[in-house]
């Protein structure tokens, strides 16, 4: 049993240290989507993202902004990956309050 337990709280510690990894490098990620809008014929990109209740629009420019929109799938990844790590630790805080002994 003992060796049970010393594996859940290694498991308890790894997804933690994941969990803070990954918290950390979407604070350093840009939020909202990329849109664009066909204005006049033209082709503009805009960065649209949520303050509070409002959504508000930042004009990026007439080029496709690559390098944000890479971003912004990393960052949909990363919280992908964040909720299957919650889950994870979630399960493990039900498997200790299971223990007996």
């Amino acid at each position: 049993m003992e060796i049970l337990k010393g594996i859940l709280l290694e498991s308890e510690e790894y997804y933690l240290d994941i969990r803070k990894k990954i918290e950390k490098k979407l604070s350093q990620l840009p939020q909202g989507s990329v849109k664009a809008r066909g204005i006049s014929g033209g082709r503009y990109f805009y960065l649209q993202k949520r303050l509070d209740k409002k959504v508000v629009h930042k004009y990026l420019g007439k080029n496709k902004p690559e390098d944000l929109i890479k971003k912004l799938k990393m960052r949909k990844a990363l919280n992908s990956e964040l909720k299957k790590v919650k889950e994870a630790l979630k399960i493990l805080q039900r498997t200790k309050g299971r223990q007996r002994g």
